[in-house]
């Protein structure tokens, strides 16, 4: 049998260690199931084989029974109807069954054995596949939100990248106003002295007045006389 010996690692692999030593666990889960899939049509198939076996043997082992059984009826029979003779074959018949039927108790045994172990072979790779595919929803879940958060976190770093030009410029936006004001100082000093006294004479001179004005005036005060 061996199938048997080739699912036997399968029985007793730690998936779930493999599985925290991957690099992208989303596609090793997925690389995972596509195996146990294909080892799952692998063990159906040799499952029903065995199954199939241990029935033949069932039937074997049930049918040289009934054989030793009719036997001796046939023995009691013969007995009852005063052959003896014929008796003694149908006794020499059942010991020669008895023998054959040891033979077949055996094998069906082991038919047996190996029918349970390709059951609980079949039955774990469902149990795994159905595990599997639970966490791989789960797994992707997560690594969705693992990949935001590692967006986000270059974002953030893009912002503290702003925050430095931000600051830059505005560095560049203090460096051009000192420098204006100091221009505006250097015109103001190149202007030369005010002359205070031109200034303050401007204060009380009269205002000259409009021309036009004054003659409108006039003109109302011919008119009234």
């Amino acid at each position: 049998m061996s199938i048997i010996t080739r699912f036997k690692d399968i029985m007793s692999s730690n998936i779930h260690a493999l599985l925290d030593k991957a690099e992208n666990p989303e596609k090793m889960i997925d690389q995972y199931l596509r195996n146990l899939n294909r080892d799952l049509g692998k063990v159906k198939s040799e499952t029903a084989s065995v199954m199939a076996e241990e029935q033949r043997a069932k039937r074997g082992l049930n049918e040289c029974q009934d054989n030793i059984e009719k036997m001796e009826r046939y023995a009691i029979k013969a007995l009852e109807a005063g052959n003896e003779g014929d008796a003694r074959k149908f006794l020499e018949k059942k010991a020669a069954l008895a023998i054959n039927l040891t033979e077949l108790e055996a094998s069906y045994q082991l038919a047996s054995t190996n029918s349970l172990q390709m059951k609980q072979m079949h039955d774990k790779l469902v149990a795994d596949i159905g595990e599997l595919d639970s966490r791989r929803n789960t797994l992707k879940a997560k690594w969705s939100v693992a990949k935001t958060q590692e967006r986000m976190n270059k974002l953030g770093a893009s912002g503290a990248n702003s925050g430095q030009s931000i600051s830059a410029f505005e560095r560049m936006e203090d460096k051009v106003n000192r420098a204006l004001d100091e221009a505006n100082a250097m015109a103001e000093l190149n202007a030369g002295p005010k002359d205070e006294i031109a200034e303050l004479t401007t204060k009380y001179d009269e205002p000259s007045g409009n021309d036009v004005d004054r003659e409108l005036a006039a003109l109302k005060e011919r008119m009234k006389k």
